[in-house]
């Protein structure tokens, strides 16, 4: 296989490959990691029984993220505080017809399931993420694996029973949650505590990421009250130079927060019957690197 073609090759999936690791590992520079350990096999190794290159590419990738994921699990117990996924810019088609993979897409992605995915087994959440997310047959995920059919099977049925019972209930209408977004911003940055509290749901949570690396809830906060007063308190001390953004990140409505022209802050909010139900705060600088101005 000539070197342009093979590069070309590695390029025409590269963006499924990014997607199988990110959904992994719940870190985009981690699963572009992956990838270009994934690309140096193919470049290296002899392709010319290579039938279905995307596959074998997705075989490749997904048994890197395992290993990765493996490895990772021992350091996450060791994390300062919740841990949320490393938050992504995403840039979805919306004049694109709703489908139901479309739709399984933007959600496989979401903060909500890619918390409950870190409670999976390394299999299982392989299994989960290229079934559900990825739609792959079970006999290419036996393969990928090297597990009989059988035991895919009864991986996969498991994993999705595990989400579906903790995956959170909430509204996924874009344009309503991000006129919540809005809302939520201006009731926040106003320092109006009453429309604040007026947003959130009674038994609203707070969950926070900073790693231990900057200033933010080392566990989470619960109840309206406390939620309220917790934003209202850090609406008193603005961040110099700040600037703030509303985006798309991981499929859904999201704010993003700069200081002196640097990422400092992303947030998104999860929402049901109408009011903000989670919020999910990502502080941990090493997780913002991505999110450029």
């Amino acid at each position: 296989m000539a070197t342009d073609t093979v590069t070309d090759v590695f390029e025409a999936h590269r963006s499924v490959l990014t997607g199988v690791a990110y959904r992994m590992l719940g870190r985009f520079a981690d699963a572009e990691d992956v990838v270009q350990e994934a690309w140096l096999r193919w470049s290296a190794e002899e392709r010319d029984d290579v039938r279905e290159p995307r596959g074998y590419l997705v075989r490749i990738t997904t048994r890197l993220a395992i290993d990765r994921l493996r490895q990772a699990q021992s350091r996450r117990e060791a994390y300062v505080g919740p841990w949320l996924p490393e938050p992504v810019a995403t840039d979805f088609d919306h004049t694109a017809p709703d489908t139901a993979e479309r739709a399984v897409l933007m959600e496989s992605v979401s903060f909500a399931v890619l918390v409950v995915l870190e409670s999976l087994s390394p299999l299982e959440r392989a299994v989960f993420v290229l079934r559900e997310a990825f739609g792959f047959p079970y006999g290419e995920i036996a393969t990928t694996l090297d597990r009989s059919e059988a035991a895919v099977r009864q991986l996969a049925g498991r994993a999705r029973r595990h989400v579906e019972e903790r995956k959170p209930r909430y509204d996924v209408d874009p344009a309503e949650r991000r006129a919540l977004t809005e809302r939520f911003l201006a009731a926040a940055t106003g320092g109006d505590l009453d429309a604040l509290l007026d947003l959130l749901a009674p038994d609203v949570r707070l969950v926070s990421d900073s790693g231990g690396k900057s200033k933010a809830p080392l566990r989470v906060i619960e109840t309206a009250d406390k939620v309220g007063r917790f934003l209202h308190a850090v609406a008193q001390e603005p961040l110099p130079d700040s600037e703030f953004r509303l985006t798309e990140l991981n499929g859904a409505p999201g704010l993003l927060v700069f200081a002196g022209g640097h990422p400092d802050t992303a947030l998104q909010i999860e929402v049901r019957d109408g009011r903000i139900q989670c919020i999910y705060l990502v502080r941990n600088p090493d997780k913002l690197g991505g999110l450029v101005s």
